[in-house]
C-alpha cells in the first residue's frame, strides 16, 4: 500500500476502505507518511469531502492513535460538554456545578484559549492553587467522589490530531466540514465519556460564521457519535455577541460564581439552563425539560450548585477563601469607555472584543504567551440596553497601563441605535 496511490484514489472521488484509512493515520503519526504526503491527501479531502463510513473511520482511527481513558470505573452515565470556541465563555464552570450536584458525573478534559476565545483551563487555573493535573486514578476517583472533575489536554491524547493539526494550519486546510468534526469528536471520544453535548457556536466570533455551516458540522458530529454508540447531541448558539458582561480570567470566574448566586445576565443564564436541561435528558435524569428546567431552578435557589462549586474547586486545589476574597480580582489599571449619544446598545462583533481582551492580556496571541489573569473586559451595557449620553459601556482592565487605542478598536464592535435588535441566544439544536 502506497500513500500516492490513496490520494490518486480519494482524488478519484473512490472510498477509501476501513485498512487504508487505518494505513494513512498510523504511518503519518509513525512518519512514515511524511507532511508533504499528508498535506496533498488533507487538500484532496478539502476539495472531495469524506463519506459518513471514512469520517468515522478517520476519527476512530485519529482516538485510538494515543492514549483512551477508560472512564468505565465511574458509577453512572458520563457526561461531558464542548464548546467549539468563543469569547466570553464561562459555561463549564456554571453547568458543570449544576449538573454534578443532581448527581450527574462530570469527568471534562478542557484545553486553553489561542487567539481571540479564551480557554476554561485557563480560567480555573486563575484561582491560586487549583491544578488541572490529575492522575486517571485521581480523575476518577474525584468524579466519583462529587460527581466533577476538569483536568487539562494530556500531551499523549490523540497525537494523529496534533500532527494534522499543526499540518492543516500551514497548509490552509483548516476549513473541511469532514476534517473539524474528525478533529473535534476524536478528542472528545479518547476522553471516555458516554455522553456529549457540543456547544457549536456560530458568528463573527466563532469558527463557523453561518448556521448552515453550523448545521452541516453538527451533523458529521451527530453521525460519528451514532457510529461509535456515544449519544451526541449540539446546540448552536450566537457568538456574535461576547456571551455574558464579563471576558477575560479572573473576571469570568466570579460572573460564573455570581450565575450560580442566580445573578447572572440574562444571556447568559439562557446557555446554561439549555444546556444543563439537555444534559440531564443525556443522562436520563429527565426526559421532560420542563422537569429539567424546574431542578436547575432548584439547585440555584437552594445554593446547592454554589456548594458544588467551591466543592469542586477545593479538591483539586483551589484556595476558596482567596476566591471569596474582596481582592481576588484586582487588576492595577483600567480605561472606561462611556457613550456618546443616547439610544440602544448593539454589539456587533464579539471578535474585536475578543482582540481587544486578548491585546490587554487576557488572553494569547501565540501558544508561548502567558497570561494576565487580571485582565480583561466587563461590559456595562449589553445589547438591547437603553443608553444615556455619558453612561459607563465598557471597562478595559489590566496588569499593564492601557493604551487609547484598544478603546478605538472597540469602537467598530458596537453601535447605538434607534430601537432593539433581535438577539437570539439558542439557535438551533440536533440529535
Amino acid at each position: 500500500m502506497r500513500i500516492v496511490d490513496l490520494i490518486i484514489k480519494k482524488r478519484e472521488g473512490i472510498e477509501l476502505s476501513d485498512k487504508e484509512i487505518e494505513f494513512i493515520i498510523s504511518n503519518y503519526v509513525s512518519g512514515e507518511i511524511k507532511d508533504y504526503q499528508m498535506a496533498s491527501f488533507l487538500t484532496t479531502v478539502v476539495f472531495k469531502g469524506m463519506t459518513p463510513k471514512e469520517i468515522g473511520k478517520f476519527t476512530f482511527e485519529m482516538m485510538k492513535s494515543g492514549k483512551i481513558i477508560d472512564l468505565s470505573a465511574i458509577n453512572g452515565i458520563k457526561v461531558d460538554k464542548h464548546s467549539t470556541g468563543g469569547v466570553g465563555d464561562k459555561t463549564t464552570l456554571v453547568v458543570g456545578p449544576i449538573i454534578a450536584s443532581l448527581g450527574v458525573p462530570v469527568a471534562k478534559m478542557s484545553g486553553r484559549g489561542l487567539g481571540h476565545t479564551g480557554g476554561t483551563i485557563d480560567k480555573l487555573e486563575s484561582i491560586p492553587g487549583f491544578s488541572v493535573e490529575l492522575t486517571d486514578e485521581q480523575f476518577i476517583s474525584q468524579v466519583n467522589k462529587i460527581k466533577i472533575a476538569v483536568i487539562g489536554q494530556s500531551d499523549n491524547l490523540v497525537p494523529a490530531d496534533k500532527k494534522l493539526y499543526a499540518l492543516r494550519d500551514v497548509t490552509g486546510n483548516v476549513s473541511s466540514i469532514p476534517l473539524i468534526a474528525s478533529s473535534i469528536m476524536s478528542k472528545k471520544l479518547a476522553t471516555g465519556s458516554d455522553a456529549i453535548l457540543l456547544d457549536v457556536k456560530v458568528g463573527n466570533g466563532a469558527f463557523m460564521t453561518t448556521i448552515e455551516e453550523a448545521k452541516k458540522l453538527s451533523e458529521q458530529m451527530i453521525t460519528i457519535g451514532k457510529q461509535l454508540n456515544k449519544d451526541v447531541r449540539v446546540e448552536m448558539t450566537n457568538m456574535s455577541r461576547p456571551m455574558g458582561k464579563a471576558i477575560g480570567n479572573k473576571n469570568e470566574v466570579l460572573e460564573a460564581i455570581e450565575t450560580l448566586k442566580g445573578n447572572g445576565s440574562k444571556d447568559f443564564i439562557e446557555l446554561c439552563y439549555s444546556a444543563s436541561a439537555t444534559i440531564l435528558k443525556q443522562a436520563k435524569v429527565t426526559d421532560d425539560e420542563k422537569e429539567a428546567y424546574k431542578m436547575i431552578d432548584e439547585v440555584i435557589k437552594n445554593g446547592k450548585a454554589l456548594e458544588k462549586f467551591y466543592e469542586f474547586i477545593k479538591y483539586q486545589g483551589g484556595d476558596v477563601e482567596k476566591l471569596k476574597a474582596k481582592d481576588f480580582w484586582n487588576p492595577s489599571f483600567k480605561l472606561e469607555v462611556f457613550a456618546k449619544k443616547d439610544g440602544v446598545m448593539e454589539i456587533t462583533s464579539a471578535l474585536d472584543f475578543g482582540i481587544v481582551a486578548s491585546k490587554l492580556g487576557a488572553g494569547r496571541i501565540s501558544k508561548e504567551d502567558s497570561i494576565d489573569f487580571e485582565a480583561g473586559i466587563q461590559i456595562n451595557k449589553k445589547t438591547n440596553d437603553k443608553v444615556k449620553k455619558g453612561d459607563l459601556l465598557f471597562t478595559l482592565f489590566s496588569s499593564k497601563a492601557i493604551s487609547n487605542e484598544l478603546v478605538e478598536e472597540l469602537e467598530k464592535a458596537y453601535t447605538i441605535n434607534e430601537k432593539e435588535v433581535e438577539n437570539k441566544i439558542i439557535l438551533g439544536k440536533m440529535e
